[in-house]
Order: structure tokens, then C-alpha cells, then sequence
């Protein structure tokens, strides 16, 4: 973009692009805090899922994570294995019930405190001016309003 006279001007900020870019920032912070409570941003947010709705099917699971269900199927299976999760099917071919186990939840708790760190970094006081507007702006979104 150039300006009347010729000179260089301000880039076109796309908002896409701004989000997008630091979306990605975001999951490389995220990932790094959550990477000693051996989690991903991903398995943080199936296990948040299934913390959050008790007893979700896979199909349920692949919806609110976007995925497929052979993909919720296989970390499942991993969530299950680290007796994170269980799945409390009656027998084979009936709907699924899958639901956090104490350990779990207390790994949960513990990625809820990183996430809250990263937070803090990148949209608490200390952070950049826009990224903290960009915040506020997330959380106003989000509010709900007073019940009368």
C-alpha cells in the first residue's frame, strides 16, 4: 500500500490474519506449560470435554471437538489407558458413557493453573497493549447477562 505522495503506508491489518497468528502463539505457549503434565492443547480440551458433559458418546465428543470419531475413539483409548477417563459401557455395542476419573480431574485442576499462566502472560498486565484488548474484547463477548 502506498500513500498520495508515493511513501510506503500502514499494511492492511486483516483481522484473519491477526487472530490466526496469534492463535498460533497461543497454542505453542500452551502447549509448552501443558507439556510436563504430559497434555496437549488437543487432550486438554477432549478431556475438558468429557469433564464438562458426563457420560458423552464418542459421536458427542467428536462433535464439540471438531474431529472425526475414529479420532476421539484412539485418544480415548489413550486418556483411558493413563486412567484419566472411563468409559462405563454396559457391553459391546451399546452407547457409549464416558466420564473423568479422580485422576482426571486432578490433572485437569493442574492444566487449569497453566492455562491460567500462559494467560497471565500473554493478556495480563504486563502483556502487550492490543493483546490485552483483544482479551477484553473476548470476555465481553462471553459474558452473560445479569439475571433479573
Amino acid at each position: 500500500m502506498t500513500t498520495e505522495n508515493g511513501q510506503p503506508g500502514p499494511p492492511v491489518t486483516s483481522p484473519s490474519i491477526v487472530l490466526l497468528t496469534l492463535a498460533r502463539r497461543i497454542e505453542t505457549e500452551l502447549n509448552a506449560a501443558l507439556a510436563s503434565l504430559d497434555l496437549s492443547v488437543s487432550r486438554l480440551g477432549l478431556l475438558a470435554h468429557i469433564a464438562g458433559v458426563p457420560g458423552a458418546s464418542f459421536s458427542d465428543l467428536a462433535r464439540m471437538s471438531g474431529t472425526t470419531v475414529q479420532s476421539v475413539h484412539t485418544a480415548v483409548k489413550a486418556l483411558a489407558g493413563a486412567g484419566l477417563v472411563r468409559d462405563n459401557t454396559a457391553r459391546a455395542g451399546s452407547a457409549s458413557a464416558i466420564e473423568i476419573t479422580p485422576d482426571g480431574a486432578r490433572l485437569l485442576d493442574a492444566a487449569k493453573e497453566a492455562v491460567a499462566g500462559v494467560d497471565d502472560r500473554l493478556f495480563g498486565p504486563d502483556a502487550d497493549p492490543i493483546q490485552r484488548q483483544v482479551a477484553d474484547a473476548v470476555r465481553a463477548a462471553f459474558e452473560r447477562p445479569p439475571t433479573p
